[in-house]
């Protein structure tokens, strides 16, 4: 079990807290367009605030080449505020770290926050640069991770400012995803049942490899079914398929009956003649006509899901089981996404595509937990070591 510091175990009074939050929020016309990353950082804020930490804030926004007022994290500053019900002081420096910022940080009182300007207006963020991890580490007397979204990947404002800050924790919103993924993975309550689909095998080799060793069974729809389909002798017509990942799928499904892991694949689909919602569509048992493709799951493979999910006591789900942006291919998801919803089990849903369809589906209040990161979590159900993650101190 990942063992981290938290929040709860630190005493911020007067102190300055740099605090790395997800704020990678859609924007239009610098009004910000989905506030659920702002929303789901305020406990961790809040708590500090409460407790008279300083609290200086950094996020990344979009992928700038450098400082472009289009990434600029100003409206995230305004809208904080709002939602706190205090000033969030905004540094607007193309630096990040420069006179602003630091005048501001030096003048912060308890119970303050403020805002640095986008973390990635500085290049050298993403290789982990030295320079600019001590710029950060700089105005901070205690560091906060509370962004898993960025977990997976080793960057200055997450991992390279933690060797120059003595004290080191995660907020509360990464350790829930260290206690719901990390628990899951390790030490579910069984039957555990991983439902996998999204559009290729390829980007879950290691997941499924890694969870034929911890789960009971193992649930693949979604694109990357027909690589398994296929493997099994199926016609596929012109579905979604990654040839050079037969031999994968096979062998997986082998190591699946030697582990006596049930694993199951789609036993019907609705196929259609094009890519396109207003396609006539039919549901095909067994092969597929060679000028059709799968864009979902059928009924009877809706119907085989749920029964497998009956007496689920931990579930992880990663990755859509059709087209479910088209309506009229969205019929697998939401059946699973409602079988889910009833069931009285531990039900993690990996961020990306699932916690969106889960989200926009209205099924979000019925899910124990939704990761915030997509491509963090699957590396978690991989079981790597997750750099933001191993940075923050052990308890």
């Amino acid at each position: 079990m990942l063992n981290k510091k938290s929040i709860d175990d630190i005493q911020v009074k007067g102190k300055r807290v740099l605090v790395r939050c997800d704020f990678n929020v859609p924007l239009q016309d610098g009004k910000i367009t989905d506030e659920v990353r702002l929303v789901a950082a305020l406990p961790t804020i809040q708590k500090l605030l409460a407790e008279g930490g300083r609290v200086i804030l950094c996020s990344h926004l979009g992928k700038p080449k450098g400082p472009d007022p289009k990434f600029s994290l100003a409206p995230v500053a305004q809208r904080l505020s709002e939602l706190l019900g205090q000033k969030v002081i905004f540094a607007a420096d193309d630096t990040v770290v420069g006179p602003n910022a630091r005048k501001a940080a030096e003048e912060l009182k308890d119970g303050e926050a403020m805002l640095l300007e986008n973390t990635r207006f500085r290049p050298e963020e993403t290789k982990n640069g030295e320079a600019f991890s001590k710029d950060l580490a700089s105005l901070a007397d205690v560091f906060v991770d509370d962004a898993f979204g960025t977990a997976h990947r080793a960057h200055c404002s997450n991992v390279g400012v933690t060797q120059y800050v003595d004290t080191c924790a995660v907020g509360y919103l990464m350790q829930k995803e260290i206690d719901f993924l990390g628990n899951a993975v390790e030490n579910p309550e069984r039957p555990f049942v991983a439902i996998l689909g999204g559009s290729k095998v390829s980007s879950k080799i290691s997941v499924i490899r890694n969870l034929l060793d911890k789960v009971d069974t193992l649930i693949i729809g979604g694109g990357m079914a027909y690589t398994f389909m296929k493997a099994k002798g199926q016609e596929v017509g012109k579905s979604l398929l990654e040839a050079d990942y037969l031999d994968y799928a096979a062998e997986m499904m082998q190591k699946a009956e030697e582990k006596g892991v049930r694993l199951l694949i789609p036993v019907d689909t609705v196929v259609a003649k094009e890519f396109a919602n207003e396609a006539p569509s039919r549901v095909a048992e067994g092969d597929i006509q060679p000028d059709e493709m799968g864009l979902d799951i059928g009924p009877k493979t809706c119907r085989l899901f749920a029964e497998a999910l009956a007496d689920a006591k931990t579930v992880v789900w990663n990755g859509p089981m059709g087209v479910f942006e088209m309506p009229n291919f969205a019929a697998g998801t939401i059946a699973v996404a409602k079988t889910l919803a009833g069931l009285s089990a531990v039900t993690i849903i990996g961020g990306g595509d699932s916690a969106a369809a889960v989200n926009q589906l209205g099924f979000g209040e019925k899910m124990t937990h939704i990761s915030t990161g997509g491509g963090a979590s699957l590396e978690f159900l991989e079981g790597k070591e997750l750099p933001g993650v191993a940075a923050a101190d052990d308890k």
